[in-house]
């Protein structure tokens, strides 16, 4: 897998805001990367130095449409990231 598409977005939540002053990001990630896929797409992106990384996968939400049809979202990963000490990924 390319490390361009990897990396879809930085979240920025409460849980986040709380992580990043202990080095640690919260990413949207492609649902089929792996661990060493997501490392080598965030260090080359952001030019840190990644120390950990762990994963969440989310199934999508269970939705009613108006014609009582039950559709569900598209499932999506999560990556929580830890950086180097003194090393920051910017949000915005």
């Amino acid at each position: 897998m390319k490390h361009a598409g990897i990396v879809r977005k930085v979240q920025i939540t409460e849980k986040g805001t709380k992580l990043a002053c202990e080095n640690q990001y919260i990413l949207e990630v492609a649902p089929k990367a792996n661990k060493i896929e997501i490392r080598k797409a965030v260090e080359e992106q952001f030019g840190v130095h990644v120390l950990a990384v762990r994963t969440q996968n989310y199934k999508g939400a269970l939705r009613t449409l108006r014609n009582r049809r039950v559709v569900r979202d598209s499932s999506w990963k999560r990556a929580i990231v830890t950086v180097k000490a003194g090393e920051r990924i910017e949000t915005i």
